[in-house]
């Protein structure tokens, strides 16, 4: 069967894709940017990647024609040229005027469960999205899920941060909400299950694991399966903002996706029951155990999508490729080189920096670093790295981006997201004479930047050595 799957570099295509694949489907893969797709792990496999954007309608005439399904995983959360429900009802409208002209028989969408009287601005925005995709063209399948949990989900990560850094938790009063989570394991097996199913055209259901719970049950059996004893504490005196900065300052997550998954967790996520799960044979399994699960991928290093790789914003839009170029001109430099013996270890250090690794040298002021980007509205260091030691363009490494992830010709390229009054990259690269080059290169933005560069030159001078020389010295643990 020939697929088209959109989304394809979010967290839930990049899990469903291997699937599609494994089950001989022919797989096209739509992102803004081919660069930020790693196909090589798919050479085995029927794929083709093609660059479309659904807010462009003139980029669309990449889409094949020959289709028979396709699966609608798009959101636009992080858009700064629109609103988010704006720029989703664009996306939706683009896609299904394009998708009617093609032979495509059914389209399946994964939206949030909408049950509530009173709707989030997110939920609200998926129920529209769904409205759209309605046509008389092909069938729609639509599943409704709440919290998914899996490793690198950005629910799972969320809780995670929270649990495992607050033994006590002052909390607002949502807490007593109630959800029905799901793990990522179901989620995958009704998407695929519900494929080319004629019962399920133009229906939508319900997805959801085996209880509901409240987001307080969720934290407190979340430590439980960590062996951790927590107490949480919960008022009626934090304010949706006051909430959404707790979240900020103790998670990964943005400050305007903070704000939207509280907007989202005054609701009550139930899943209506339905007979889907008994139709495929999916049994869910239980909150608990999708914990286990997601632990078990993270320990052996297999987590295969992470939310916080997923570029959802047109930040980079038009530009991606043009950031590999690092600019010469107007800009302040830290170059440094050494020699070094044995190139494959050093190699191997570069490509495991950062996340629990951390940066080989004075960490301590990475991490001030990091917390003072969070007080003027950053990303800080708390979003980790996705593997320990596999990187792909796109992927995230604290507050930097990795712009080119080049293992063969021993190059890797970071961009930085951190607020700066300017542009950053920090690059490595090996020549093929062992010498070992680290360049840091600021592009300052008028005299802001220029001050901010020769504030911090000082700590250049003893934190960029430091790192070069630990990068050529470490011997990883066997």
């Amino acid at each position: 069967m020939r697929i088209l799957l959109t989304g394809s570099t979010g967290y839930v295509a990049q899990r469903l894709l291997p699937v599609l694949l494994e089950k001989k489907h022919q797989v096209v893969c739509c992102v803004r940017d081919k660069t930020r797709f790693d196909n090589d792990k798919f050479k085995a496999f029927d794929l083709e990647v093609i660059e479309v954007d659904f807010l462009k309608k003139e980029s669309l005439t990449a889409i094949p024609l020959d289709i028979d399904v396709v699966y609608y995983l798009m959101h636009s959360m992080s858009s700064a040229k629109y609103d988010f429900s704006e720029a989703e009802l664009i996306t939706a409208s683009n896609f299904k005027e394009v998708i009617e002209r093609t032979n495509v028989k059914q389209v399946i969408f994964l939206s949030g469960i909408v049950n509530s009287e009173y709707l989030s601005k997110h939920l609200l925005s998926r129920l529209n999205v769904e409205a759209i995709l309605e046509s008389h063209k092909y069938a729609l399948t639509t599943l409704r899920a709440g919290i998914i949990v899996g490793s690198g989900s950005a629910s799972f990560e969320i809780i995670r941060d929270l649990v495992e850094k607050l033994p006590v938790m002052i909390t607002p009063k949502w807490l007593n909400t109630r959800c029905q989570p799901i793990g990522i394991r179901d989620v995958l097996h009704f998407l695929e299950g519900v494929l080319m199913k004629s019962y399920t055209f133009n229906h939508a259901y319900d997805i959801g694991g085996p209880e509901v719970i409240t987001y307080k049950n969720m934290l407190l059996r979340f430590a439980k399966v960590r062996g951790l004893k927590r107490t949480i504490f919960i008022v009626p005196v934090m304010t949706p903002k006051l909430s959404s900065y707790w979240l900020y300052f103790v998670t990964s997550v943005s400050y305007s996706l903070a704000s939207s998954l509280v907007e989202s967790m005054k609701v009550d996520v139930v899943a209506k029951p339905n007979d889907l799960g008994q139709k495929l044979g999916i049994d869910p399994i239980t909150y608990e155990q999708s914990i286990e699960l997601a632990f078990g991928k993270i320990e052996q290093n297999q987590v295969i999508s992470s939310w916080r790789d997923a570029m959802n914003g047109d930040a980079y839009q038009d530009r991606f490729n043009k950031l590999i170029e690092v600019p010469q001109e107007g800009c302040f430099k830290d170059e440094r080189s050494m020699t070094v013996d044995d190139p494959e270890r050093v190699l191997r250090n570069i490509w495991s920096i950062g996340g629990s690794t951390g940066w080989y040298y004075a960490d301590w002021l990475w991490d001030i670093r990091g917390f003072l980007d969070k007080l003027v509205g950053g990303v800080g260091l708390q979003r980790g790295r996705t593997n320990s030691d596999t990187l792909s363009t796109g992927s995230v490494i604290d507050f930097w981006r990795v712009i080119l992830a080049d293992k063969k010709n021993k190059r890797l390229l970071l961009y930085a997201e951190m607020k700066l009054p300017g542009e950053a990259w920090l690059e490595f690269r090996i020549d093929n004479k062992n010498l070992l080059m680290q360049t840091a290169t600021f592009r300052p933005l008028g005299i802001r930047g220029r001050l901010y560069w020769y504030s911090v030159l000082p700590f250049h001078a003893f934190i960029f050595r430091g790192m070069m020389q630990n990068i050529a010295r470490y011997r990883q643990p066997k």
